[in-house]
C-alpha cells in the first residue's frame, strides 16, 4: 500500500489518559511509531470516567471505564490510536476497532512496596497491604499470613504514599508500571506467582484503531509482538470464558519457552473465594499458536471445579 508524500507524514493523533503513567506508556508508544516509520505522534489527553471517580472499580462498572471515553474518541475520528493497559480492556471485541499492536510485553508479576525494606513473609500478623484489586485480595487473604488487606485507589505514587510514614505497611502495584514510571528501586519483593498470579494481560499494552484505517494499522503493525500477544490471547480468552471481569478474583498467567518440538506456551489460571478460604487453579501447555484453544479448555476445567460458585460468591 502507498500513500502521497502528505498523507503517509500526516501526524497521528494519540489518545490518552492523562495520568502520569498513562502518559508514560503512551509516549513510549509514540516514540515506537516515530523510530518505526518517521511519521510524528501528537499526544491528545482524554478524560475518562475511572479518572474522575474514587469510588472502588468494581462499583463503578469494571475496568472499561478507563477505555470508554479513549474508545469514544477514536469512533468519532478525535484521534487516530489509543494506547491502553491491555487488563483494562473489556474481553468482547469493540465494533469499529481492532488491537493493531502488542508490544513486547513488561514483566507482569506484582511487587510490594513495604516499609523497612520488608518481604510478604516477613510482615507481622496484622500488617496492612493495601491493593485495589479483587483478584490481589484473594491471593494475599489466601496466603494464610494473617494480613488485613485494605482497598485502596489512586495513582502509582499516592498509593506509595500510603506507606510506612503513611497509613499502610506496606501495597502491592504491577510491577510494569513501577518499572516504566521509573519506581523499581523502592520495591521490596518481586512475587512469585506461585504466591499471587498476576491479572490476565498484566504488563502488556493495547495498541488499537479504527479496523478501517488501513494506514495507521500498517503503521502500527511494526510494534507488534508476536510472542506477547499469543501469551495474552491465551490469558484473555481464560477470563472471557470463565466470563469473568475485573470484579472477579481471576488470574491468568502465560509464558513461552524451547519445548522439545518448538516453542511451547505455558499457560496457568486461577479463580479465589474473595476471602481467601478455597480456590482453584490449573495449568496447560501447548504451541503458542493454540492459545486461544488453551485459553478456552483451562478456563473450563477451572469452571468443572466450582469456578463459576467461587466467583458468585465473590459478587
Amino acid at each position: 500500500m502507498s500513500w502521497s508524500t502528505s498523507t503517509s507524514t500526516a501526524t497521528l493523533r494519540l489518545g490518552t489518559r492523562a495520568s502520569q503513567l498513562a502518559h508514560t506508556q503512551s509516549q513510549t508508544v509514540a516514540d515506537a511509531i516515530t523510530a518505526a516509520s518517521g511519521v510524528p505522534v501528537e499526544l491528545v489527553h482524554i478524560s475518562t470516567e475511572g479518572d474522575r471517580s474514587a469510588a472502588p472499580i468494581a462499583q463503578l462498572g469494571g475496568t472499561g471505564v478507563f477505555v470508554a471515553a479513549l474508545r469514544q474518541a477514536l469512533l468519532e475520528g478525535t484521534v487516530d490510536v489509543a494506547v491502553h493497559s491491555y487488563k483494562d480492556l473489556p474481553t468482547q471485541p469493540e465494533p469499529g476497532l481492532t488491537v493493531a499492536a502488542v508490544p513486547r510485553r513488561a514483566d507482569p508479576r506484582d511487587a510490594l512496596v513495604a516499609r523497612d525494606g520488608l518481604t510478604l513473609g516477613e510482615l507481622p500478623p496484622g500488617a496492612k497491604v493495601g491493593t485495589g484489586a479483587p483478584r490481589r485480595v484473594a491471593q494475599l487473604r489466601a496466603l494464610g499470613l494473617g494480613l488485613e488487606v485494605v482497598p485502596i485507589r489512586g495513582n502509582v505514587d499516592t498509593r506509595m504514599g500510603r506507606v510506612a510514614p503513611g497509613d499502610l505497611d506496606a501495597v502491592v502495584l504491577a510491577r510494569a508500571g513501577l518499572s516504566r514510571l521509573g519506581r523499581l528501586a523502592a520495591v521490596t519483593e518481586t512475587l512469585d506467582p506461585l504466591q499471587v498470579l498476576p491479572a490476565p494481560a498484566q504488563g502488556a499494552l493495547a495498541v488499537e484503531c479504527r479496523t478501517d484505517d488501513a494506514r495507521t494499522r500498517e503503521l502500527l503493525a511494526a510494534l507488534d509482538d508476536a510472542a506477547s500477544r499469543a501469551c495474552v490471547l491465551a490469558e484473555r480468552t481464560t477470563l472471557a470464558t470463565l466470563e469473568a471481569g475485573c470484579s472477579a478474583p481471576v488470574a491468568a498467567y502465560a509464558e513461552l519457552a524451547e519445548g522439545e518440538d518448538g516453542a511451547e506456551l505455558f499457560l496457568r489460571a486461577s479463580v479465589t473465594a474473595l476471602d481467601g478460604s478455597d480456590g482453584v487453579r490449573g495449568s496447560l501447555t501447548g504451541p503458542p499458536e493454540d492459545a486461544e484453544r488453551l485459553g478456552r479448555a483451562l478456563a473450563a476445567e477451572l469452571l468443572d471445579r466450582g469456578a463459576a460458585e467461587l466467583m458468585a460468591a465473590s459478587r
